[in-house]
């Protein structure tokens, strides 16, 4: 049975993401648009190049699963009408938790969206959504972009 595990999370880590984001490169700014999450070790090597981009990174739309470990880049902010949605993390197709996964996505949550991750959404296997104003009510670091600034997707 633990050959089994090992050999499901394996499978999962080395999968190539299942869900894409849409992220635009524009002129001094990258928009992350509609983000379903996906490969939790992919949106590490995801977040890494953004959050090294040297541009500022708009999380706009819904921003889901895997793609929530995004928000807590330095250089990005959420967009007013921004949904975050958290689950727990899950070997595709099934309700299983694969080991140290909750764990690598705790790593980039802070105040009591980690409060609320640690205690409530990483067991939960509905989506859990919340607005980018109530995200930023549990994690103050987090900004939301600000009114001034363009939507660089608005059209």
């Amino acid at each position: 049975m633990i050959r089994y595990v090992i050999c499901l999370v394996l499978t999962m880590l080395a999968a190539p993401a299942l869900a894409t984001a849409d992220i635009v490169q524009g002129r001094g700014y990258i928009v992350v648009n509609h983000d379903r999450g996906g490969n939790v070790v992919e949106m590490v090597k995801t977040r890494a190049r953004l959050e090294n981009s040297g541009q500022k990174v708009w999380i706009r739309g819904y921003c889901r699963s895997a793609c929530t470990i995004l928000t807590t880049m330095r250089n990005a902010c959420l967009g007013p009408r921004a949904t975050i949605g958290f689950h727990a993390p899950r070997i595709p197709n099934t309700n299983i938790i694969p080991p140290y996964v909750p764990e690598i996505m705790a790593s980039y949550y802070r105040g009591g969206i980690l409060k609320r991750w640690n205690e409530e959404w990483r067991y939960s296997m509905d989506m859990v959504k919340i607005s980018a104003r109530d995200y930023v009510k549990l994690d103050p670091q987090t900004k939301i972009c600000p009114p001034g600034s363009k939507d660089p997707l608005a059209k």
